[in-house]
């Protein structure tokens, strides 16, 4: 029996989810660099014992020092399904983050605009007029002090590209180990960003189902476990 690449957090002939290990791409590489898509494909390729190709379509991303809850579909009507529930925004994901610096506020909402800055190659917030400014939204609340950081449990309302971390950064509190976006503290393995948890409808069952990912072993450095903070 093949070995999974990584921790499978639920599978059946329409789902196959996974919990996305960090500095690991999504998908959209090399041939010669590993991807989570690549690695599932193969996995499943060789466990199954399948003749020709493994179809595998991403529904969601995460970036490549992100790690968390992965959703791929197994048959391309899941795949459709499931991007129209992204689309009108009926999924639910929360992050939990660490960032620098002691959160005035125990909870809170962000709302920017954000745009691409073509000098520095990222993203940033920029102001409503801009073209192709996008709205951008998130909530978040204060979990647990953590010395000179903060742990934070973070919702999206949108899903822009590096939304909470350009956001967090603007707000004056970079995520751990993202030098990308101002951070000055560093983190042992990727970023401190981590997708937790994500729930959806089923795109063939039609019931609500719940994903959730454990931490990766980077962040016990810095205290937060499990089952410190459920």
């Amino acid at each position: 029996m093949a070995r999974a690449p990584f921790a499978i957090l639920y599978e059946d002939n329409h789902l196959l989810v996974v919990a996305k290990p960090p500095d690991v791409p999504t998908m959209g590489v090399t041939d010669n660099r590993a991807s989570v898509l690549a690695m599932a494909r193969s996995y499943v390729k060789q466990r199954d014992n399948k003749p020709g190709n493994v179809y595998l379509g991403v529904v969601s991303r995460l970036d490549t020092p992100v790690s968390g809850v992965l959703l791929l579909a197994k048959t391309s009507k899941a795949a459709s399904r499931l991007t129209e529930q992204f689309r009108e925004r009926d999924v639910e994901k929360t992050y939990w983050a660490i960032v620098e610096g002691k959160l005035a506020r125990p909870k809170g909402k962000l709302v920017n605009f954000l745009g691409h800055d073509d000098r520095a190659q990222r993203m940033g917030v920029v102001s409503e007029e801009t073209p192709q400014a996008k709205r951008a939204v998130l909530s978040y609340r204060r979990m647990k002090a953590l010395g000179k950081g903060t742990l934070v449990e973070i919702r999206l309302e949108t899903g822009r590209k590096h939304q909470i971390r350009v956001q967090m950064s603007h707000a004056g509190h970079p995520i751990l180990g993202d030098r990308k976006y101002g951070a000055r503290q560093p983190f042992s393995q990727g970023i401190a960003l981590h997708g937790r948890r994500m729930e959806l409808i089923h795109p063939v069952q039609q019931t609500l189902i719940e994903f959730v990912a454990p931490l990766p072993p980077s962040w016990r450095r810095w205290g937060v476990e499990d089952r410190d903070v459920e």
